[in-house]
């Protein structure tokens, strides 16, 4: 009599529960604590749990078809890849890392069918401490885009004028400053400000991915 379950779906299933515990450290500890994004802890979590489940069910699947394996799973990551670029909005460098991160992350869980539990472990902890690392020793410089309409501050012999009255304006430490577009007919100009990170609490990670209403001045 055939059992309910499988020993290959408690394989699967022991794999599933190491990688979304891995991926939740890195969203929820690493990521999260800093850009208290929900919308992307959200978006994170449940793209790396969807693309688990089809990429090993793609393995067995594929194991029926003569010879076209690899290249089937080929295929199905370029795939899953790309869906990075169907989006409404720009995403920050940031956020796309962590993306393309728990991408990887549910793959390889996912095709290591033939790796030991503790090699697979060892896997995802060279993947946690390269995050830890990296958001511990490299800092991101945090930046706004500005509608400026002093326009006669933006030449370089006023840089020191433009960067005094900003930090006025704003209450930022700026650090320092991008000239985009310039509209002479409206006397404005879009900026990019870099300013110090953490020197206002609430200012967010979303502070990067804001368009202003005219997209044309968005590309500086």
């Amino acid at each position: 009599m055939d059992t309910l379950f499988s020993t290959e779906f408690f394989d699967m299933l022991l794999r599933f529960l190491i990688c979304v515990a891995v991926i939740w450290v890195i969203i929820d500890r690493f990521y999260a604590s800093k850009s208290k994004r929900r919308d992307f802890y959200f978006t994170f979590m449940l793209i790396s749990i969807a693309i688990f489940f089809i990429v090993y069910f793609m393995i067995f699947v594929l194991e029926d078809m003569k010879g076209k394996t690899s290249m089937g799973i080929g295929i199905g990551l370029f795939g899953i890849f790309s869906i990075m670029r169907y989006r409404t909005d720009a995403m920050p460098v940031r956020e796309m890392t962590y993306l393309f991160v728990t991408i990887c992350l549910s793959v390889v869980n996912a095709l290591a069918v033939s790796m030991s539990y503790a090699e697979l472990l060892v896997t995802n902890a060279i993947f946690v401490a390269a995050v830890w690392i990296c958001e511990k020793h490299l800092k991101m410089d945090t930046s706004k885009l500005v509608q400026y309409d002093r326009i006669e501050l933006i030449k370089p012999e006023r840089r020191q004028e433009l960067v005094d009255d900003l930090k006025a304006r704003t209450g930022l430490e700026v650090l320092n400053v991008e000239i985009g577009a310039i509209d002479f007919l409206r006397d404005m100009a879009v900026l990019r400000v870099y300013y110090k990170s953490g020197f206002h609490k609430q200012d967010k990670e979303i502070d990067n991915m804001i368009k202003l209403k005219n997209s044309d001045y968005a590309n500086i």
